[in-house]
Order: C-alpha cells, then sequence, then structure tokens
C-alpha cells in the first residue's frame, strides 16, 4: 500500500498541475488578437494618454482603417476600462477597425481631474481625440465614428454637432439627468427591499439637493442641509453642479449619420424605455437602429454575473468575451458590416 507521505506529495503535484493549467488557460483567454499602443494628445487643457488599438500585423502606415473612438461613462475610467473593453477592441479589429480611446483626466498620465469637467469640456476632448486621428496616415478620416456609454449619451449627441461622425453606438444612453438619477434612485432601493415611505423619504431628500443646486449653493451649504450618512465630496459637488442639468432630447437632432442604440431591460441606473421612446421620436427613422436585450443590464452583462462579483471575476478571467450578454459584440459586428 502506498504510505501516507507518497500520497501527499502525490496530491500536490496533482494540484500544483492544476493549478499551472489554469494558470496557462487565463494567460491564453487574456490574449487577444490586436496591437495596443500608448499614445499622447495634446489639448490646451494639458496633455491626454490613452490607447490606440490595430488590428494584428497592421501599423498607422500599412493601410487605410476605420476607427472607433470610445466615449467613457461616469467614473475614473482608464483608457481599457481595466481590460473590460478588450473583447470588443478585439472584434472591432478583427473588421478592421482601429480603436482609440483615452484615460480619463487625472487617470494614467492624463492631465487634470474628471470631476473638474462639464459635459462640454468632455466634447472638446473627444474632438482634440478625433483631430489627432485624422493625421494618423493609417486612419480614414472618413471612417471615424464613436462608441460611448451611459454618460456619454450627453457628450456625442453634442459632438455630432461639431464633427462629422461616420457612425454613433451607444450603450445604456440616458435622456435626462435629474430624470435619469430619480429613476436609479427608486430601482436601487425597491432591489434592496426598501418601502414605498422610505422611497419618498429618500426623494424628498434629493429634492432639497436640487433645489440647493438650482440656487448655486456652495459646498458648505450641501453639507449643512442634508442628513445623509455619506454626502458626496466637494469635487463630485462640483461635478455635479456643472452637469446636472444636461438633457439630450434636442441635442439628438444633431445625428445626420446611422445610430446604433444598444439598450438593457435590466437596467436600474437608465430607464431604457425613455430611452428608446425619446430616440425614435428624434432621429430619423433611416438612421436609427436599435437592440434591446431582456438579460442585459446597464453594462450589457447579464444580470445575474451583474449581481455576482464573483461571477464576473470568473467569467472576466476564464471567458472574457463572453463577460456581456449573447448578441451585444454581434450588433455591433452587423451594424459596422452594414455601413461598410
Amino acid at each position: 500500500m502506498m504510505r501516507t507521505r507518497e500520497i501527499w506529495i502525490y496530491l500536490c503535484v496533482a494540484v500544483l498541475l492544476l493549478v499551472g493549467g489554469a494558470g496557462v488557460y487565463i494567460v491564453q483567454q487574456n490574449r487577444f488578437e490586436m496591437m495596443e499602443q500608448a499614445i499622447r494628445i495634446a489639448s490646451p487643457e494639458g496633455e491626454l494618454t490613452g490607447k490606440l488599438v490595430l488590428p494584428k500585423g497592421s501599423s498607422v502606415s500599412s493601410g487605410k482603417l476605420g476607427l472607433v473612438l470610445f466615449i467613457h461613462g461616469d467614473g475614473p475610467i482608464n483608457a481599457s476600462h481595466d481590460d473590460g473593453y478588450k473583447p470588443l477592441w478585439e472584434r472591432l479589429a478583427s473588421l478592421g477597425y482601429a480603436s482609440l480611446s483615452l484615460d480619463k483626466r487625472g487617470i494614467g498620465g492624463s492631465a487634470g481631474h474628471w470631476l473638474d469637467q462639464s459635459i462640454d469640456d468632455r466634447v472638446e476632448e473627444a474632438r482634440a481625440a478625433i483631430a489627432w486621428a485624422r493625421k494618423q496616415p493609417g486612419i480614414d478620416p472618413d471612417r471615424i465614428g464613436v462608441w460611448g456609454a451611459s454618460q456619454a449619451g450627453w457628450v456625442i449627441p453634442k459632438l455630432a454637432d461639431k464633427e462629422p461622425l461616420a457612425f454613433i453606438i451607444l450603450v445604456s444612453p440616458a435622456i435626462n439627468w435629474l430624470r435619469q438619477g430619480a429613476y436609479h434612485t427608486r430601482q436601487q432601493m425597491l432591489k434592496q427591499g426598501e418601502s414605498e415611505a422610505e422611497i419618498a423619504a429618500e426623494e424628498a431628500a434629493n429634492n432639497e439637493v436640487q433645489q440647493l443646486l438650482a440656487r448655486k449653493a456652495s459646498y458648505e451649504d450641501y453639507l449643512a442641509a442634508v442628513k445623509e450618512d455619506d454626502p458626496m465630496t466637494r469635487e463630485r459637488w462640483t461635478f455635479v453642479s456643472k452637469n446636472y442639468l444636461s438633457d439630450a432630447e434636442q441635442d439628438l437632432k444633431q445625428f445626420r449619420s446611422p445610430v446604433l442604440l444598444l439598450l438593457g431591460q435590466q437596467d436600474i441606473h437608465v430607464d431604457w424605455q425613455e430611452t428608446e421612446q425619446v430616440y425614435r421620436k428624434m432621429i430619423l427613422p433611416g438612421l436609427l437602429s436599435v437592440a434591446v436585450f431582456p438579460e442585459a443590464e446597464h453594462s450589457m452583462l447579464s444580470k445575474k454575473t451583474a449581481d455576482s462579483s464573483f461571477r464576473a471575476l470568473m467569467i472576466s478571467l476564464f471567458a472574457p468575451r463572453h463577460i456581456t450578454v449573447p448578441g451585444y459584440m454581434n450588433q455591433i459586428e452587423d451594424f459596422l458590416k452594414e455601413l461598410n
């Protein structure tokens, strides 16, 4: 019979082989067929850093590629969104498109701070990126479009009024800043099992904050007035003060190129039904394509993935190309192929 010491040796070897095999598999799954280049773009507000992603084997001097400029949603987001963009970058590269994405201001090497920006500031930042892209010898200046998520829904319509975009892809954009906030508050509290009385109390508190914003109250006035356990930081208060009146409805009239709108029915951040209704009303039918995913939440993850950080981590490690709901990237691919 095998001795206990030998059994433990075999078990340890088996565990090491298993762990090593899993590590190799994870590395393979997170190796994407594309080339990433670090870039720097000058702007009046300071240098911007980011990534230019090209199809494997190409270069900025080897042919004319279409380009997708990525415009982030809210938060301190780096160029790759912590590698979350990479599966889509790879798919775009397979279609012959470059991707361009910047670190938000104050992230990576980008100068400034993203909380100091207005929506109009973000528009000008996107224009600087497009101007830079047009000068690259391998980029077709007539095939530059945008992909944007969430808060980009206020940036891109204004950008379309200033730049001749070849196409527009929008994921979970809101229409009105204040209505979006009210919708998210209600949906989040319902998800947490809060009562209607508790929701009403929170809505009343939020209305008080809106009144402070409307009369341009100072941050000290805000702190004195609110009874929140976790109030906004001074920087966040400044950011909200600059942007809380944002409303995309009238700006949607500026869309003069094909638009793909991607929405999730499980979105608790944005009222997807309002967004779809307003987009259909304001954009010419011949320009607009809409895809609604029943299982998707705000970030195009399935609800069960979004609600489980462990599940999301496992998928991102072992199957990153399947982190989003089925059909999401196919819709983008079909949209771009039809353009061509």
